[in-house]
């Protein structure tokens, strides 16, 4: 028989469950995208190995064309090409959040004003 005393412990400890069953899940899946991420290197990498091997592009090229397949995926992985990266913009103005543009402008309007009260107190001395 359960005391009332006993089950917001057990309940502390179910939610500690889920905590970490969710931190494991989002853990196991960050690592699986990375895995796939130098997965998908390793086996481009493979692929243009075989063509320069069965003589379909030339052996000096292998380097340059990894270089611009390593650029590409950057580029669409970090740039603004990404789909993630124009519904987390869209996600951050929907709620207000200041950017890093905001930010700036309001630390000049901060060095500004502090300027001006410097101005000022120097005046009235």
């Amino acid at each position: 028989m359960d005391t009332a005393a006993e089950q917001p412990k057990e309940k502390r400890e179910n939610d500690k469950r889920e905590i970490h069953s969710f931190y494991d899940i989002a853990r196991r899946m960050m690592l699986a995208g990375i895995g796939a991420i130098a997965l998908t290197h390793d086996e481009v990498e493979e692929f243009i190995d075989k063509l320069v091997d069965r003589g379909e592009i030339a052996k000096k090229d292998r380097e340059e064309l990894i270089k611009e397949m390593r650029e590409r995926h950057n580029k669409f992985h970090h740039g603004e090409e990404h789909p993630m990266h124009k519904k987390v913009t869209e996600m951050m103005e929907r709620f207000s959040v200041p950017t890093k543009n905001d930010f700036e402008e309001l630390s000049k309007k901060l060095a500004d004003l502090e300027k001006k009260i410097d101005e000022l107190s120097k005046a009235r001395k």
